[in-house]
């Protein structure tokens, strides 16, 4: 029976990235909705219904991710955090190494997948690289703006939070262009699976006092957070290079995890 089960899985794997990517080009139609300079809340012609969604990320933070990220982060130990910590970036360094070479640079690109290759040894626990250069982080949407597809509307995904429709896009690509995905181990399935919960735990775990002073401290969370997500982003395409006085917070910092 659960032999059946995981051939189906297996069979629909490439169906369901052929959704995916049917997806991103449904959204890739949209990025040339607004123009690339408009002001944050004028490219957000959608608030009322991202706000109804913001809402909903919230209660699913104040009842899941708020209870169970605080358990985690006071009962595991440091070391063991910082292993999570480094197995979720490593499970990103493959886009990285992709979307370096699709924007021609090939020495990000290299850099990441050694960087993958070596820290594999550990299943991306351990940071055998620790000290030396890092990586810059790429991915499809950053790909994308450095073809000159404008950003499109604001979206507030659920249990995703901040996107724009041409970030939304590239994160539907990014799965499809893991490598990862071309393997039909089991293991590398779950993995796969179980990513995003523990990514979503420790990353939650990490900022939770920044998110708690935004929850409750802010006069209105949902604008603090949009904003700290289109600046976070303008950083990445800059390659991480922040511009003087660009206000950038800790709260911005979680964007690009």
């Amino acid at each position: 029976m659960t032999a059946r089960i995981l051939s189906s899985s297996t069979r629909q794997a490439p169906l369901a990235r052929l959704s995916v990517l049917v997806c991103a080009v449904a959204l890739l139609s949209a990025c040339t909705a607004l123009p690339e300079d408009q002001k944050t809340a004028e490219n957000d012609p959608y608030e009322n219904a991202n706000r109804t969604v913001f809402a909903f990320n919230m209660a699913v933070d104040d009842y899941v991710l708020e209870p169970v990220s605080d358990a985690y982060r006071q009962t595991a130990p440091e070391r063991v955090q910082k292993g999570v910590r480094n197995y979720v970036s490593w499970t990103g360094l493959p886009a990285t190494a992709v979307n370096s070479g699709l924007q021609g640079k090939f020495e990000n690109a290299a850099l990441a997948s050694l960087t993958f290759f070596v820290n594999g040894l550990t299943f991306g626990f351990a940071d055998l690289m620790e000290g030396e250069d890092r990586p810059e982080q790429e991915d499809f949407g950053q790909t994308l703006a450095s073809t000159g597809v404008s950003e499109g509307p604001y979206l507030m995904v659920p249990f995703l939070g901040s996107h724009t429709a041409r970030s939304l896009s590239g994160r539907a690509v990014d799965m499809v262009l893991n490598p990862l995905g071309a393997f039909d181990a089991e293991a590398v399935e779950t993995a796969q699976t179980a990513t995003p919960v523990v990514s979503a735990v420790s990353f939650r775990a990490a900022y939770f006092e920044t998110i708690k002073d935004v929850k409750y401290n802010s006069l209105d969370p949902y604008a603090r957070t949009r904003s700290a997500y289109y600046q976070q982003r303008a950083r990445l395409l800059r390659d991480n290079l922040p511009e003087q006085d660009d206000g950038l917070d800790e709260f911005e910092d979680f964007f690009s995890e």
